[in-house]
């Protein structure tokens, strides 16, 4: 692949900047049919899930695309699933920028997007012209990631959710729901006890009514923080369980700086992901792992740098992992790098 040659020319742009020209490059080689054929070669993994079956544990993490315009190039990396989003019921502009933040030294960045995106309407528009996530027995494993707008209180979160389920519950092999951003003001209050069972408790009473609608059923997963202790982890697996959610993302990025600190651009606010998260998402796996003990699938991410990094993970009790910020800094070499290590677990 090209990516070790074009990383250093990407990096002297504004990372939202080299963000949109990667993937101006990558669309254009997509519609040329050039990066199919510049496809590497991902060694299969299968693993049934969620009722789902993986042709590998690789997946695109939510936030790399979050309008769902790249779906299909994006599937030339050879993942075995993509998540998309999060989106939102109305279109919202995010955060000001400059809002992503780059720390080569430590491989890692800081964001503070805000659930940017067009809209729950645009976004199902683009997800319908994917080749990728379209229906049929060659669909692609399509996760669709949900939140709530930044200016809809906490007490009618719910109907954002439920706005964004119906919205995309036809065309998602699996639904996200987002609780964990730390870039949205007060989200993370709803990881809390009453009100993530208030959620829940909504979620899927509207899931079971959106399975005999469409008639099929599309599970659920919750994507948690990393800043939880011990205690809170416990009590949200005990949730999770007694709503029988079908599985759980772990983790989002992290608000704790300190493994960056002295570092260019650590000390701006936002989420830090890449390899200072590595070992903070896998302590959460562990927790969860022996909390939920085989409930439901954990999917692992979080510092995700090498194939090494993914075996941790699984070996932590996660089923499936994703990669965000390690695409950025390894390339798409990266996704086989993980699928030929994780083969030989």
């Amino acid at each position: 692949m090209l990516y070790p040659f074009f990383r250093p020319l990407l990096f002297k742009f504004e990372p939202e900047t080299a963000h949109e020209l990667a993937f101006a490059g990558l669309d254009i080689a997509t519609a040329l049919g050039v990066a199919q054929r510049a496809a590497l070669h991902v060694v299969p993994s299968p693993v049934e899930a969620m009722g789902l079956s993986f042709p590998n544990r690789i997946g695109l993490a939510a936030g790399v695309d979050k309008n769902a315009v790249h779906i299909d190039g994006l599937a030339t990396f050879g993942f075995g699933f993509i998540e998309c989003g999060t989106v939102t019921p109305r279109p919202q502009p995010g955060n000001p920028k400059p809002r992503i933040f780059r720390l080569p030294e430590a491989e890692a960045m800081i964001n503070r997007l805000g659930f940017n995106n067009h809209g729950v309407d645009q976004f199902i528009a683009n997800v319908m012209r994917s080749r990728f996530g379209r229906p049929g027995p060659n669909a692609g494993i399509l996760g669709l990631n949900i939140g709530k707008n930044f200016d809809t209180p906490n007490n009618l979160a719910a109907n954002d959710y439920l706005t964004c389920l119906r919205s995309v519950y036809p065309y998602a092999s699996y639904v996200t729901v987002n609780i964990s951003s730390p870039n949205t003001k007060g989200l993370r209050e709803l990881q809390e006890g009453a009100a993530l069972e208030k959620l829940l408790g909504t979620l899927k009473a509207e899931q079971t009514k959106l399975a005999q609608r469409h008639r099929k059923y599309v599970p659920l997963v919750v994507k948690i923080a990393p800043d939880l202790s011990r205690t809170e982890i416990q009590l949200i697996a005990a949730i999770l369980m007694q709503y029988k959610v079908d599985g759980v993302i772990a983790t989002n990025t992290t608000v704790d700086h300190g493994a960056v600190a002295g570092q260019t651009h650590a000390e701006e606010e936002g989420g830090l992901s890449g390899r200072p998260l590595k070992d903070k998402a896998t302590a959460v796996i562990r927790i969860l792992a022996k909390a939920l003990d085989g409930s439901m699938p954990i999917i692992g991410v979080g510092g995700i740098m090498s194939g090494a990094d993914a075996a941790e993970k699984i070996a932590a009790g996660a089923t499936l992992v994703q990669i965000y910020t390690g695409l950025i800094y390894k390339g798409p070499k990266l996704v086989a790098e993980i699928a030929e290590a994780l083969a030989q677990t």
